[in-house]
């Protein structure tokens, strides 16, 4: 009874709080004229989106307070079953779920911190921080912590058009890469022809690379920084797994390259990785790897052990599909096709039927052979059922 009254109360208030209602006609404007947006996906006869109602327009009042302007930060919501085609844009596969946009770009972390005015609060104005530490010196520069990526700006100016453009970019991928800036004498001596920006990579020795292009370009700026600040292929730890894993929010399967890539097979060529032979079948795969001797576990499941590695297997979030032979990797076309044979439903049907005939006589019958494949061993990093009402798909991978 009291959920009933709780949920009606919401209905006949929207007023109270400043949250902005989305659909197909406003939510492009909205997002994209937004410094910082968090959306609400939700659904109305979903309790857990009920609870957090109240709670999600209590921080959008206190965040209004700190950043009065329309545009700094916006409290948006999405009803997934007014709107379900925006539902599935952003692929929604569980309600409620709060996602981050920064001018109109959806982050790949959503919110999963706790459920409260001040933790949301805190959340939004972390945020709102600035990603970019500026430098005094170029000594500072010089000594700053090289094991990890890093971009560095030099500008005559910090208002500017270039300095703007590399904030942006800095805002959208600072989980990604550190961000560094200096400004007017003391960035001089690195400013040869004008304003430069400059990709440290990992490793004392490892030589700078220069962006050539237009800095007052957005998309180019953000397409040189995405490159040298998120690797081909990316390592999976239990600390990130839930981050890493975007299959934990609705949107593809991903290669899990199970060996220890890190020390043993540095720089071993992935040809349909690295030479972009996978196409567009690329963005619809997560390509990790994982320390062997960590994730013995995930290996058992698909009967294998430390001293089998280097192993690689699709995780679909349901069931893992091994890739026959590691060496194959160098072999154009081979990860290729894996991933299409995924996407075809032809790894499936083998896992449950065995290997496709290939001297079966036309018009005679499939013989099924009975398997019992592995369950995907990543289950475990998908979101709570305590605390999201989870979308089951009907069709399986």
């Amino acid at each position: 009874m009291w959920i009933g009254l709780f949920k009606v109360s919401w209905l006949f208030n929207p007023a109270r709080s400043a949250i902005t209602s989305l659909d197909s006609g406003n939510i492009d404007d909205t997002l994209n004229n937004a410094d910082v947006a968090l959306v609400n996906f939700y659904a109305d006869w979903c309790r857990f989106s009920q609870m957090l109602h109240p709670i999600f327009e209590e921080a959008s009042n206190v965040i209004k307070e700190e950043f009065p302007d329309k545009n700094q930060v916006v409290f948006a919501r999405v009803d997934c079953d007014q709107h379900s085609e925006i539902a599935q844009r952003y692929r929604i596969s569980k309600y409620p779920t709060l996602k981050l946009f920064r001018n109109g770009m959806m982050m790949k972390r959503e919110y999963r911190g706790q459920r409260s005015v001040t933790a949301i609060a805190d959340y939004i104005r972390q945020q709102k921080s600035n990603p970019i530490r500026e430098v005094f010196s170029l000594e500072e520069i010089n000594s700053h912590d090289r094991s990890k990526r890093s971009i560095v700006g030099y500008f005559e100016q910090k208002e500017s058009d270039n300095y703007r453009t590399f904030e942006r970019v800095a805002n959208i991928l600072h989980d990604d890469c550190v961000f560094l800036a200096a400004f007017g004498s003391v960035s001089k001596p690195e400013r040869f022809s004008g304003d430069n920006v400059i990709y440290k990579p990992p490793g004392e020795n490892a030589p700078d690379m220069v962006y050539l292009g237009s800095l007052t370009n957005f998309d180019l700026v953000y397409a040189w920084t995405q490159d040298k600040c998120v690797p081909l292929v990316r390592e999976i730890t239990f600390e990130n797994g839930e981050f890493s894993n975007p299959g934990n929010n609705g949107t593809m399967p991903c290669v899990k390259v199970s060996h220890n890539y890190v020390r043993l097979h540095q720089g071993y060529k992935i040809h349909d990785l690295e030479s972009g032979h996978l196409g567009k079948k690329a963005g619809s795969i997560n390509f990790l790897h994982a320390d062997c001797d960590k994730f013995r576990h995930p290996l058992l499941h698909i009967q294998k052990t430390p001293a089998d590695c280097p192993v690689i297997a699709i995780d679909s979030f349901r069931h893992m599909y091994v890739f026959s032979d590691f060496s194959d990797l160098a072999v154009p076309s081979k990860l290729k096709q894996f991933v299409l044979d995924l996407h075809s439903g032809k790894l499936h049907r083998e896992f449950h039927h065995g290997p496709d005939p290939t001297d079966s006589l036309p018009g005679q019958p499939l013989q099924d052979i009975a398997s019992s494949p592995p369950e995907s061993s990543f289950q475990k990093l998908a979101p709570s059922e305590h605390r999201y009402t989870l979308l089951r798909e009907k069709d399986e991978l």
